[in-house]
């Protein structure tokens, strides 16, 4: 099935759903939707050989398929891999260190391995294999697979589990509709933003006036015929090539969610069912065995990281980017304004330290590991801007310039060194 052509201001179809009334009817956000006023195109896909043989669908038709899709009762296995490009610095794997860092706090603390901060911040980099099932939306399930060793996070209503199948110990808490004690937002929440149906929806909800959107032929995902929704940048710059989304042709829920590195090779993000079942799971699913050894907490999830409320107002692109660097660069985090050049895809923070003092260098007194020198995993750079430090990865880049700024975003380093100089 061969990809559709892309209108730059289509109009819906007469008879169907305006934007307003599907985002309410459904709790989507208007974006998701109202992303097909100004970027997608009506020229409907056309079936190829060897593909799923289709009905032809617009791309505003798909997305409102997307956000009409009341499926919340399934189960399946979901295959997730993660590769963000992150360096190497002497046998020392970034990816491993920024989970590590991230599951820095109380883990393991109160006398029990089911803390769950391990197995959710190990989303960040790899191949994982994780079961999950749904029955409404409070009833969920997700389990890590690890060989023999399993790993569940769970909730039914007010009432969380984490479930650590190797030892038979649940942490258990209580919070209205999942919620947690003190504002912590519930463990299974981290967790659920790797699932297709939130990948999807949040790419989504990004989506504005620089992203051309398209039907780009039918798949088959877990068995089942889906048409695949592709997202891409207008503008060259970002180091993205395209979102792509396999939307199940009966129901409308994303099977997979892909991202493309502009520059070629293994996808960014792969997550996708490899089995799903649309029936209602069994009742005992939202549970941890009756023999498993609870422990009562206040909490599941990860509190938020000292100083994150400082920047609460950053926009969302210059959140998105910091949050997206390797864990020695979290001295990026202590800026303090924020700037954003452009928007969409090739949009890049600019950020300013206090009174110049730029980003910590050396391992002593930052976040780096001890003997790990910052310069060490960059290049030094010469431009317009002056002279810096560029720290690069297949997504994010950043650029500390020597005078105190720091440029982010998921641009090539040739568009983030030309923001700078100007």
């Amino acid at each position: 099935m061969a990809p559709n052509d892309s209108a730059t201001s289509p109009t819906a179809p007469a008879g169907q759903r305006g934007p307003a009334r599907l985002a309410a009817r459904y709790g989507v956000p208007v974006a998701v939707i109202g992303v097909a006023a100004v970027t997608i195109g009506l020229v409907p896909a056309l079936a190829a050989s060897g593909d799923p043989d289709l009905p032809e669908v617009t791309a505003q038709e798909l997305v409102e398929k997307i956000a009409a899709s009341e499926t919340d009762r399934f189960s399946g296995t979901v295959k997730v891999s993660v590769d963000l490009g992150l360096p190497s610095f002497g046998g020392l794997d970034l990816s491993e260190l920024a989970g590590s860092l991230g599951a820095e706090g109380e883990g393991g603390k109160g006398g029990t391995t089911a803390t769950p901060e391990e197995k959710l911040t190990s989303l960040a980099s790899g191949t994982h294999t994780l079961r999950v099932a749904g029955d409404g939306p409070d009833r969920q399930k997700l389990t890590f697979v690890d060989g023999a060793d399993e790993y569940s996070l769970i909730r039914d209503g007010e009432q969380v589990w984490a479930y650590d199948g190797s030892t038979g110990e649940a942490l258990h808490t209580r919070g209205e509709s999942g919620g947690t004690a003190k504002g912590d937002r519930p463990a299974d929440d981290h967790a659920s933003g790797m699932s297709p149906k939130e990948l999807a929806t949040q790419a989504l909800d990004a989506a504005d006036e620089t992203t051309r959107v398209t039907v780009d032929g039918t798949t088959s995902v877990a068995g089942r015929d889906a048409y695949q929704l592709a997202l891409s940048p207008k503008d060259s710059g970002s180091t993205v090539k395209a979102v792509r989304i396999a939307v199940d042709a009966e129901t409308g829920t994303p099977l997979k969610f892909t991202v493309a590195p502009a520059g070629g090779g293994k996808a960014i993000v792969d997550a996708g069912f490899s089995k799903i079942d649309f029936a209602r799971p069994a009742a005992g699913t939202f549970a941890p065995p009756k023999d498993a050894k609870i422990t009562e907490s206040d909490r599941l999830g990860p509190r938020e990281a000292p100083g994150s409320g400082d920047h609460a107002k950053a926009p969302k692109d210059a959140e998105a980017a910091l949050n997206s660097l390797p864990g020695p660069l979290a001295g990026l985090a202590s800026a303090d304004g924020t700037e954003v050049h452009g928007k969409g895809w090739a949009s890049v923070a600019e950020l300013t330290f206090p009174e110049g003092e730029g980003l910590p260098t050396g391992g002593s007194g930052s976040n780096a590991p001890a003997g790990l020198s910052l310069d060490s995993l960059g290049k030094k750079v010469k431009g317009d801007f002056g002279t810096g430090t560029l720290f690069s990865t297949r997504v994010v880049n950043a650029l500390v310039t020597e005078d105190g700024r720091a440029f982010v975003g998921a641009v090539t380093p040739e568009k983030l060194m030309e923001v700078a100089g100007k």
